[in-house]
């Protein structure tokens, strides 16, 4: 067998072993609550090998503070695009303070693929999927080099494209992705907020409720779904991080958790 062939194998093996893997902590766990899961994913399961991916958006300070409770050490990943609202950056810092996160990590885009790729700056305004690649999907991927699964604050109501959304699932590249708050409701969320006291993003009550760069997000009107101000006009709904090679949104279906 060629060295090639021998590659593609043992990437098919892997493959495997974490579809098993997933499936059998999703029938294990299925029912419990938001901080079991991560008391089992950070503690027991992957200790030590387990990062968090935060966007420090609207709803972030939930899964943060839930995190905070389990493991204030938790390597936490925030994607610094270079296109951010300012109120992102303050609302990031505001967050590591109040909840004592201990090892937030700033992901930033590599500057000389960025020299190449989007030496202007414009990349966003030609090529939506290519922006996000060069300043979200392969700055995550680079930091997730050594980690064998990874938490995001990922919800079934945010939009159509999650409302199978699985607690455990098998990420494209062999780790395990938890979603930890997929089953939580909006009213969950804000109940939350209000018995923990907790900060909110400065650009909600301007109408923003899922915040990414301020290149490609506007204001949510009444009655949106909470991320259709992602990207508006165009048919893209996540920004490359949770989606396949083929741009097809991730619907990994092991387990029915409803």
């Amino acid at each position: 067998m060629s060295a090639l062939a021998e590659a593609k194998t043992d990437i098919q093996e892997s493959e495997r072993d974490t579809v098993g893997e997933v499936a059998r902590l999703n029938a294990r766990w299925r029912t419990i609550q938001a901080e079991r899961v991560l008391k089992l994913a950070l503690l027991e399961e992957f200790p030590g090998h387990i990062a968090v991916s935060s966007s420090f958006g609207t709803e972030a300070a939930v899964l943060l503070h839930l995190v905070s409770r389990v493991y204030r050490a938790t390597p936490i990943f925030f994607l610094d695009t270079e296109k951010h609202f300012p109120e992102t950056l303050e609302y990031r810092d505001q967050l590591i303070e109040f909840l004592g996160l201990r090892d937030v990590r700033i992901l930033k885009p590599v500057e000389s693929e960025v020299a190449a790729e989007d030496p202007r700056g414009d990349l966003f305004g030609l090529d939506y999927d290519a922006c996000c690649a060069l300043r979200k999907t392969r700055p995550l991927e680079y930091a997730l080099e050594g980690f064998d699964a990874w938490i995001t604050g990922r919800k079934r109501y945010q939009n159509d494209d999650r409302e199978d959304l699985p607690i455990f699932e098998a990420d494209t590249n062999g780790k395990v992705k938890v979603n930890p708050l997929a089953n939580w409701s909006p009213t969950d969320i804000q109940t939350y907020f209000n018995e923990h006291g907790l900060p909110r993003h400065p650009l909600e009550a301007q109408g923003y409720k899922s915040i990414g760069c301020a290149t490609c997000t506007t204001p949510v009107a009444e009655g949106e779904d909470p991320r259709a101000g992602r990207w508006r006009d165009s048919e893209k709904t996540e920004c490359g991080i949770h989606v396949t090679e083929d741009g097809k949104v991730i619907r990994t279906r092991l387990i029915d958790n409803r």
